[in-house]
């Protein structure tokens, strides 16, 4: 299906569109909005709070209020009520981290042609990074993600008399956190790589789980998983890693829950033609980028995935969600 007639007008839209996007990670990275929400100020008076450049600050703002993420006044400037809410730094809805995960990505992203060539990435697997910075972004960038989809998924997961959940590759445990709080017979652990245990510890004890969501520090491709589990649930983690080494880690994964477990995968999923839906065509290119051997998965080769490592009663369950996302089921023999 085509997703619009291209004109001249349209291609160089496209094209330039990253002034855009630049233009809201400077805003992002230099905290513009988090003073502007609470007051309102001219360029000279920011800049003078931020140590930042009057002049290219105020063309920044006014590039920022001609976009509608700014209100200008005279010479004076204050934060949208869309802004206070998702680009304030004090605002519970902060997106500002999965933004500069964005904003890390820029650099791999303007050497596409590079890893078309060679088939490799061009940069370090952002879920590896030692760089604190940019595994903050990314790690917390995923709790921005799933806060916001994580209330649209778990109230359509039938977790009735689940008594313990395995979070793989779980993050900051953000699907763990709802779905506890969905269902408050259900116990969680959340395994992941030790670099994340101390954002995931802090997550958890925000909602006030400390007592029902535990953490384990593993290589989920490398080590052996901990066992004991009645359902299994691995959000946007076969993407980051090759078919083989899927086939590996679903095999493991439905090894370690009891007889009828439930596990089940979220991805973004491409049509079995794989040229639909664009986003997850787009998302491969970001694995191409980052990883070894990542991609997007249709919905074919998941289920073919997932049947071969034991699973039986495979489907894709019926829940709507953005960016071609969708949930896959099957259950452990």
């Amino acid at each position: 299906m085509k997703l619009k007639e291209w004109t001249p007008a349209t291609l160089l839209e496209l094209s330039g569109g990253y002034w855009s996007t630049c233009t809201l990670h400077a805003g992002v990275k230099l905290n513009l909005f988090t003073p502007l929400a609470s007051a309102s100020m001219s360029a000279a008076e920011l800049a003078g709070t931020l140590e930042l450049d009057a002049r290219g600050l105020a063309m920044l703002l006014d590039a920022l209020a001609a976009m509608g993420l700014l209100d200008k006044q005279g010479r004076h400037y204050t934060a949208t009520a869309f802004s206070v809410k998702f680009l304030s730094r004090t605002s519970p809805d902060y997106l500002g981290h999965i933004i500069m995960h964005h904003h890390h990505l820029v650099g791999g992203w303007s050497r596409l042609d590079e890893a078309v060539k060679s088939g490799q990435p061009v940069r370090e697997r952002v879920s590896h990074e030692d760089v604190e910075s940019s595994r903050e972004s990314f790690l917390m960038g995923m709790f921005n993600l799933a806060m916001m989809i994580a209330p649209k998924i778990v109230p359509q997961v039938d977790l009735q008399g689940r008594r313990r959940l395995l979070d793989l590759g779980g993050g900051p445990g953000t699907y763990a956190i709802h779905f506890c709080r969905q269902n408050p017979q259900l116990d969680a652990v959340i395994c992941d790589l030790p670099t994340t245990r101390t954002f995931a510890e802090q997550t958890v004890s925000r909602f006030d789980l400390s007592d029902r969501i535990g953490f384990v520090a593993a290589d989920f491709e490398q080590d052996d998983l901990p066992e004991g589990f009645d359902v299994a649930w691995l959000s946007h983690v076969l993407h980051g890693i090759g078919h083989d080494a899927c086939a590996r880690v679903l095999k493991k994964t439905v090894s370690v829950l009891e007889p009828g477990g439930l596990i089940l995968i979220q991805e973004f999923i491409l049509d079995d033609t794989r040229d639909a839906p664009v986003f997850p065509a787009l998302f491969s290119l970001n694995m191409l980028l980052g990883t070894p051997e990542g991609q997007s998965y249709s919905q074919g080769e998941l289920f073919d995935m997932l049947e071969k490592a034991g699973a039986t009663e495979v489907r894709r369950l019926p829940i709507e969600l953005p960016n071609g996302a969708g949930v896959i089921a099957g259950i452990a023999p």
